[in-house]
């Protein structure tokens, strides 16, 4: 199975609740294991969120007012794309995050999304933003969904 899908969503708090009920229900439409959608959405959320507060450029760029999530169901993976306006990461990493304080309010999303994944890569997008791109190794309900008839 293949499914792609794409959102150009405002930079505003209730995009990504909306972004997260669309995944999930593109994951359980296509018969995804109910824990690796979740996991995968728990990761979608917390880019979302980095991008709502952290994705905008200039305030005279227009453009910066919006973000972009792509995802791609391919046989046996998922990837999942954001993509935004924002000043993007201070370097390529190549290790997780370091663990945040438990205390601390902010630091512990990438790390989130690095723990929730296969694969993860935090970068520029072609337009000079960020982009943060994950993936996952998909299992599959025994049954798929009825929607799918």
């Amino acid at each position: 199975m293949s499914i792609w899908w794409s959102l150009h969503l405002r930079r505003e708090a209730a995009s990504v609740p909306l972004a997260r009920r669309l995944f999930l229900g593109t994951m359980e439409t296509a018969g995804v294991d109910p824990e690796v959608s979740y996991d995968l959405s728990v990761a979608l959320t917390e880019a979302c969120a980095n991008a709502v507060e952290h994705g905008g450029g200039p305030v005279a760029d227009r453009g910066s007012e919006a973000y972009r999530v792509t995802a791609f169901l391919d046989g046996e993976t998922c990837r999942i794309e954001v993509t935004d306006a924002g000043p993007g990461f201070p370097g390529v990493r190549s290790a997780p995050a370091p663990a945040a304080c438990p205390d601390a309010e902010d630091g512990r999303g990438l790390r989130l999304i690095e723990e929730l994944s296969d694969h993860v890569h935090f970068g520029r997008s072609g337009r000079g933003g960020a982009v943060v791109s994950f993936d996952k190794i998909l299992k599959w309900r025994d049954s798929p969904s009825l929607l799918m008839a």
